[in-house]
């Protein structure tokens, strides 16, 4: 069959013959559930409790969520993200009102596992900022050439394409992957935004691309190159830092790091492990919750005639936990999280740029239906799941924060892999050094023996 470049044609047809092929394989494939718990198999390496399985060890970074008593009780207790043993919040801190974005201080400490001094500091941004460039006609050549539908393939696509431009691809010393780690955290925030400005071209918007000034900074070049006027205010560009800086990693065993050092394990370059990385950030289990939040709250915009009314917003809450509207998950999107109790360290920082974001845009009123679903719904949930403790994710605010800068809900994953780059690149460099064993987890196989049948017989 021939490819053609009409996306609703043939090629993608579902035909009678792989509908029958599907069928044959579900009767084929199913597991007993009940084998699960009979093996004791640990499904999404987590233990009975919701602890992950211990796989392996890091200095990188690390989530506090929760205490143990002496007879393994966990009791709920409030989040801390370290970067390096630095708790995150300290990092926004530490730079607020100093003239200075946190970012790139961050992704130095995650890389090389110390804070820079300003010497330090000055010296990797313009490494970064040497770095920021693409190869001659790359944008024509790659990046415009049959744009997917998500941004995030697109990405994936110039990523293993850089590839073919280095003549030291294959090498996994730590100075050439350092040197590749560098660059792709550089030109990551550069191929998102094109790649965003090439899927708005296919759909028929005028195509305007600005190249980065080396002088700013991640966020204040990601905002910079998206708008066609090139403006931002300085709380844009802060905000946008922040987020950049609670994105930036998330301990080992989040599922696109754990992807990271599994495919690191088994000696390949760094430019597949990052697009393995980044396929599985796409995935709207990891890395697409956030465009959650925002249908949801779309949906109960819909719905609910007075967002200030807790009884109305509990009682379409109810509705959404039933089954009964949305879309019939029984999840309220943002609320609760796999890792954090009783708080989500990331969410309480963003919480203040929320607000002050908020009254600079004039969305007060939306901010308010946000936290009245935060308050009611956290009731209900304690309520109903018989829990002491329900925490507000990062994923609640941040794209009500993308909405407000004004970036478009295809990028909103984009910019998680341009902030999480700086953790996956310090986790691979570290996979590499501990000259680990390629990780092999083992399955068991509960089919039944049966004998080879001739064709004939068949």
């Amino acid at each position: 069959m021939i490819w053609n470049e009409n996306r609703e044609n043939a090629y993608c047809e579902i035909t009678p013959a792989i509908l029958a092929l599907r069928e044959q394989w579900e009767r084929e494939n199913y597991i007993d559930p009940r084998l699960y718990r009979a093996y004791n198999v640990k499904r999404g390496l987590r233990d009975e409790d919701g602890r992950g399985v211990l796989t392996g060890l890091t200095r990188v970074a690390e989530i506090q969520s929760y205490t143990v008593t002496e007879d393994e009780h966990i009791l709920p207790a409030d989040g801390v993200l370290y970067y390096r043993g630095i708790d995150c919040r300290e990092l926004v801190k530490g730079s607020e009102g100093r003239g200075r974005f946190a970012f790139e201080e961050a992704a130095y400490l995650l890389l090389f596992g110390k804070l820079p001094d300003r010497e330090q500091l000055d010296a990797f941004c313009g490494q970064l900022a040497s770095y920021r460039t693409l190869p001659t006609n790359f944008f024509r050549d790659i990046i415009m050439k049959a744009p997917p539908q998500d941004l995030m393939n697109t990405m994936q696509r110039a990523i293993l394409t850089l590839y073919c431009y280095d003549d030291k691809a294959n090498d996994v010393g730590l100075d050439n992957v350092l040197r590749q780690s560098l660059q792709l955290l550089s030109n990551m925030p550069v191929l998102a935004i094109y790649a965003y400005q090439a899927w708005r071209y296919y759909t028929g918007e005028s195509l305007f691309i600005h190249v980065p000034q080396p002088e700013l900074s991640t966020a204040e070049n990601f905002l910079r190159m998206l708008r066609e006027d090139r403006s931002y205010t300085a709380l844009e560009a802060r905000t946008l830092d922040v987020a950049l800086v609670l994105h930036a990693d998330h301990g080992g065993g989040n599922n696109s790091t754990f992807t990271n050092h599994v495919v690191t394990s088994s000696g390949t370059d760094t430019y597949s492990a990052i697009a393995a990385a980044m396929a599985s950030l796409k995935g709207p289990r990891h890395g697409g919750a956030n465009s959650k939040v925002m249908a949801m709250m779309e949906d109960i915009k819909e719905h609910v005639a007075d967002w200030r009314d807790e009884e109305a917003v509990g009682c379409y809450l109810s509705r959404i936990l039933d089954r009964e509207a949305f879309d019939g998950s029984g999840l309220i999107y943002g609320l609760g999280h796999a890792v954090y109790t009783r708080s989500d360290p990331r969410c309480e920082v963003f919480r203040s740029y929320v607000r002050h974001l908020a009254a600079e845009k004039g969305r007060e009123l939306d901010l308010a239906l946000y936290e009245n679903v935060e308050r009611v719904g956290k009731a209900l949930l304690m309520e109903r799941r018989n829990k002491r403790a329900i925490s507000t994710n990062i994923d609640f605010y941040s794209g009500l924060v993308y909405e407000m800068l004004g970036l478009p809900k295809e990028l909103y994953t984009p910019l998680f892999a341009v902030a999480r780059i700086s953790g996956w690149s310090a986790h691979r460099m570290e996979e590499l050094s501990a000259g680990g064993k390629l990780i092999r987890p083992r399955y068991e196989c509960v089919e039944e023996k049966q004998d080879y049948i001739p064709m004939e017989s068949r």
